[in-house]
Parts: C-alpha cells; sequence; structure tokens
C-alpha cells in the first residue's frame, strides 16, 4: 500500500470517517452499531480533531478500504503516552495486500510524533488473522480483559472492592 493510499483523518474528514464506520460494520459483520446511530457531523469533527483521538484511512480512490482508529492515553506517572488500537479493518475485497500493516505502521508515525512510547492492541481468543497480524509487528502479553458497567456500583456489579 502506498502511502499516498492512507490517509490521516482530521476534523474535515467527516465523510471519510463515515465510510470508515460503514467499512468496520461490513468487515465485523455488525452493521447497526457502526451504521445506525452514528454521531452527528459536529461530533465526529470535533473527535477528528482531538488530540486524543486518532483515525486513519485506506483509499482505493474514494473507496474506504481499511480503516483504524485509536485513543492517545496521556499517562500521569510520565510525561508521555500510550495509543490504544481500537478497532482495525480491511474490507475483504482487499485483504492479503498489506494494507493492515500499512495502517499500523502510519499509526506508529503519528503516535511517535504526538509523544507516545507504546502502541497496544488486543486481540479476541479465536481471531487468527488479527493474532498473526499483531504476533509479527509486536510483542504478545497474555492478559485478562474485564468490562466493568459504567451504570453500576461495584458493590452490585459483580466486582470485589480493593
Amino acid at each position: 500500500m502506498e502511502r499516498s493510499d492512507l490517509r490521516l483523518l482530521g476534523p474535515d474528514d467527516v465523510d471519510t470517517m463515515r465510510g470508515v464506520l460503514a467499512m468496520f460494520g461490513a468487515a465485523f459483520d455488525d452493521l447497526p452499531t457502526y451504521t445506525d446511530a452514528q454521531p452527528r457531523d459536529a461530533y465526529l469533527a470535533r473527535l477528528l480533531g482531538s488530540p486524543t483521538f486518532i483515525a486513519v484511512a485506506a483509499l482505493d480512490g474514494a473507496a474506504v478500504v481499511g480503516g483504524l482508529a485509536a485513543y492517545v492515553l496521556p499517562k500521569f506517572e510520565r510525561e508521555r503516552s500510550e495509543v490504544y488500537l481500537y478497532d482495525l479493518a480491511v474490507a475483504e475485497t482487499h485483504r492479503r495486500r498489506g494494507i493492515a500493516t500499512a495502517l499500523i505502521e502510519a499509526l506508529q508515525r503519528e503516535a511517535r510524533a504526538r509523544g507516545a512510547y507504546v502502541v497496544f492492541v488486543q486481540a479476541d481468543h479465536g481471531d487468527d488473522p488479527a493474532i498473526a497480524l499483531y504476533t509479527k509487528l509486536g510483542t504478545r502479553e497474555d492478559v485478562l480483559h474485564f468490562d466493568l458497567d459504567a451504570d453500576a456500583d461495584a458493590t452490585s456489579g459483580g466486582a470485589t472492592p480493593g
């Protein structure tokens, strides 16, 4: 994938971000989540202009064929940041062409430019293509992931108070 086919999205790229969302929905077989209740243009423009959000699109002409969304997490223990690669997908018609790797490399460049020292990502058990890609590009850590309900307090949400 040529660098010219990748675009770091900014506040003026709301339409392209909507293309990324539609492509995510198709790639993840979850169109309702990514297309049914999209934010207003003003919200997406603010998000795309935020110093704590990164979106990169892979384009084939005007068509979005890949994309990623990531969050910059400023750290408290040192003056540095981490970047969490939240979503990454490539359209089925464009897989096995190096697009995912090119998207990650673009994210790594942007992470460095924003003062981050690491990019991290999680992959689900059974998502063998993602696990293979991330294994090729980074160091694997086996961790447990927990979702804590924001609407419940710790004692009613199943968590044990510390």
